[in-house]
Formats: C-alpha cells, structure tokens, sequence
C-alpha cells in the first residue's frame, strides 16, 4: 500500500498505551497531532527520536500538540522504554501492524541482502480536522524534531 500524502484523511485509530488504557486519534480531534512511526523501542535511532520529541514535549503541548510515538513493541514493552529513557511523549502499541498498514509504512525493507518487514521511520502531522498537513518520510533523526515542532506551530 502506499503511504498517506498531505490532504489525505488520517486513518482512524484505538491503540493500547503506555501507563495502561488505550489512545485514540478521534479523542485528540480539535487539535494538532503528531504522529511519529518508529521501528522498534530501545535501538539507537528510535530512543534519539523518542527523547528528541520528549525534550520538546513542553513546547508541542504549550502550542496545544499532541505528539504520539507508535511502534509495533507492546505496551509492556513502550513502559520499560519510557521508564529507561525518561520519556515523556505517549507511546502507543501497534502489535498486529494495522495501523502501520494503514498508514503505509509497514513496508519491505532490505539490509545486507536480506529482506523483510519493517517499519519506515515516518513522520506524519495530522490537523485539527483530522487531515493530514504534513509527511516526513525516511526520517533522519538529528534536528527531526525541530522540523516538526515549527511546521505544527504553523498549521
């Protein structure tokens, strides 16, 4: 499936949550969110990008942003993350992969000749209609979060 574009709807979603309980895209609806897929808690990549957009958590939340990072790991595996970094942003599990489908990065992958499936580190801001404004594809990590924090303040 290919991914989602600027303009598109975003894909509806009920996930399991750090801490316990559930989060959900419809109960964010009115304000901006920002959806961060990574590929798996505690690898070097994902825990720079999940302290990244937790050393930012006050500014997103002060411009009314909510920031979700969404991995296939279980939430029992986003506690012992979240507790082991000092995370502060939600963690949100995606075990059975529909969300990342959905949104179209669970996708073929290729290292040292071998291929499988993964999750394509991307990026998506969602505005407060629940349409998608922005998408960072294939994102590199350092200044990531930056990026992302100015472009929700402008929407």
């Amino acid at each position: 499936m290919a991914g989602l574009r600027q303009g598109d709807v975003a894909p509806e979603f009920e996930l399991p949550r750090e801490g316990g309980g559930t989060i959900s895209l419809a109960a964010l609806r009115g304000g901006p969110v920002v959806l961060f897929f990574y590929p798996k808690d505690d690898t070097k990549g994902c825990t720079q990008e999940a302290i990244s957009f937790s050393a930012l958590k006050e500014e997103f939340q002060s411009a009314g942003i909510m920031i979700i990072g969404i991995s296939p790991d279980s939430a029992n595996s986003h506690d012992r993350f979240t507790r082991k970094h000092g995370l502060t942003v939600a963690l949100a599990s995606d075990e059975d992969k529909a969300v990342a489908s959905a949104y179209g990065v669970w996708v073929e992958k290729s290292m040292y000749g071998r291929k499988y499936m993964g999750v394509e580190r991307t990026t998506f801001l969602i505005d407060r209609q629940g349409v998608i404004s922005r998408v960072w594809e294939k994102v590199k990590v350092p200044g990531h979060a930056d990026e992302v924090l100015a472009a929700a303040k402008a929407i």
